[in-house]
């Protein structure tokens, strides 16, 4: 299967905090899924943990590499950037992936994350969604150790909040 392409610094295992996600579902293609992940303005209609996203510089409403944005999640108000964002075609998956941050560069308070997804079309009408995100920072040292684990569990009602409003869509 496919995978995340990290950038440097961001590779899971050197990170204080890691988070990995996935589900299969059948009767759903990326070509559905697609919309809902790389519209910032859909989230928090599927996602409760979501809130307040726009664009800077008169980009959006859709991701695009480059594009600078706001979100809020986690109690974090997250300043954005996209740095990955291909569609899904035939046989090739969709790939998105920002680099977030939060606090002042040098504080405690700095977090810095990587989220990237994929969204892949499977053999028998089916899709696969990953959700992986390393972090970076004394607030990523204490996501990663309160138990059970924010991120994991934050991510999970991601991916099912992104199929139900897929299938509900779709209208089944």
């Amino acid at each position: 299967m496919n995978a995340i392409i990290w950038p440097e610094g961001f590779v899971p295992g050197f990170t204080e905090n890691f988070a990995s996600n996935e589900v299969i579902v059948a009767g759903l293609s990326a070509a559905e899924i697609w919309p809902l992940l790389v519209t910032p303005a859909c989230w928090p209609t599927y996602y409760a943990n979501s809130a307040n996203p726009r664009f800077y510089d008169d980009k959006g409403p859709e991701l695009a590499e480059g594009d600078r944005f706001y979100f809020e999640t986690f109690g974090f108000p997250v300043e954005a950037q996209c740095n990955e964002c291909i569609a899904p075609s035939a046989g090739q998956p969709g790939r998105v992936a920002w680099h977030g941050w939060a606090g002042e560069v040098g504080s405690e308070e700095r977090l810095d994350v990587h989220h990237a997804w994929l969204v892949e079309d499977l053999e028998g009408q089916r899709v696969r969604i990953l959700t992986q995100e390393t972090q970076k920072g004394a607030p990523a040292r204490q996501l990663h150790e309160t138990r059970p684990n924010p991120m994991i569990n934050g991510h999970q009602d991601w991916l099912d909040g992104i199929v139900a409003a897929a299938r509900q869509a779709k209208g089944d």
